[in-house]
């Protein structure tokens, strides 16, 4: 097999990007209805989730899904975890800016319903709604059999939209990081819901059981760590990998301590001969989830939380900007 990209496999990350600065500009416009009044916008479009004004405390908000996984479960006839999935991908995103999940509504499309892929699914929701600490207070169900392909007549998509609270004065957006600052990052509980499209090309279906690992839900641990530490910025490690440190900070990143990669992304780039390069852009790598803190308080919450969290220091902020890897001592620019 030749070099395979995210790409070539379908998923364009520039193409991506250029979409959603043609659509944040008319996103942007909304924010005027609001100004003034209670609900008014506090942030840019961009970032993880984003806070709306309500007096003493603002409420966070964000949506996701989880991409084509739904095709392995699909393939696989295994759906009962990836309702954990799509919690997860939405609760790790709020807590990015340092609010408390509290809420979800959940949408569900299918070719054609199946009750028990239903029930199956809402096993899933139920299990990450439980991790998170949260309530599913609705959502939809739609039947669209001319949009919703997938196999065996058991297409579906599924995504959802969390809302989370924070004091306005405890909104954490990367605003206090500075060089120097220590970057520690959570282990990841597999592939989680980034990159299938690319993985699904490249492994043999004999291998697609590990793919269905749900993602780790990270909001105990983080709420934790930021009831007892100056946290400076938290970034969840999901589309376009480690990237996403880019979301946080004109500063730079570099990366030289992230420890060895799980077994399925050596599997990934083995089969699919993929740079280097385009695996940190693509996937986590085995960290799902990054906290910028202090030098000092980097140290306090290794010793403390390390073993317990699953924490590793894997880097520091620098002034040069842009995020690079040390691996097998060669730097890799992303």
């Amino acid at each position: 097999m030749s070099e395979m990209t995210y790409a070539k496999s379908g998923v364009n990350i520039e193409r991506e990007g250029f979409a959603i600065k043609n659509m944040s500009k008319w996103i942007r416009k909304t924010f005027e209805f609001r100004k003034g009044k209670i609900g008014e916008v506090m942030k840019e479009v961009g970032f993880y989730a984003n806070v709306i004004d309500m007096g003493e405390f603002a409420l966070a908000i964000c949506m996701d899904g989880v991409g084509s996984k739904v095709l392995v479960a699909q393939e696989l006839d295994k759906f009962d975890t990836i309702g954990i999935d799509v919690v997860a991908m939405n609760v790790n995103d709020v807590i990015c800016l340092g609010a408390e999940p509290l809420a979800m509504v959940d949408y569900m499309a299918f070719k054609r319903v199946d009750p028990e892929v239903a029930r199956d699914i809402s096993i899933g929701i139920y299990e990450g709604a439980k991790i998170a600490g949260i309530s599913v207070v609705g959502g939809e169900t739609a039947t669209l059999p001319e949009i919703i392909c997938g196999i065996d007549g058991k297409g579906f998509d599924l995504a959802g939209t969390a809302v989370g609270i924070v004091k306005k004065d405890g909104i954490i957006t990367g605003e206090k990081i500075s060089p120097r600052d220590i970057v520690l990052g959570l282990h990841s509980s597999g592939i989680h819901s980034n990159g299938l499209t690319l993985a699904r090309k490249v492994l043999p279906k004999t291998m697609w059981t590990k793919l269905l690992t749900p993602t780790r839900i990270y909001v105990k641990e983080i709420l934790e760590l930021i009831q007892k530490f100056d946290i400076h910025g938290l970034a969840h490690i999901t589309g376009g990998g480690f990237l996403n440190l880019d979301r946080l900070t004109k500063f730079g990143f570099y990366l030289d301590k992230i420890p060895e990669e799980d077994v399925i992304f050596k599997k990934i780039q083995e089969l699919g001969d993929i740079p280097d390069r385009e695996m940190y852009r693509t996937f986590n790598m085995g960290i799902g989830f990054c906290v910028i803190v202090n030098e000092n308080d980097a140290e306090k919450i290794l010793k403390g939380y390390g073993e317990r969290f699953g924490i590793h220091k894997i880097g520091h902020v620098t002034e040069e900007s842009g995020v690079r890897i040390l691996k097998d001592g060669k730097e890799i620019g992303l």
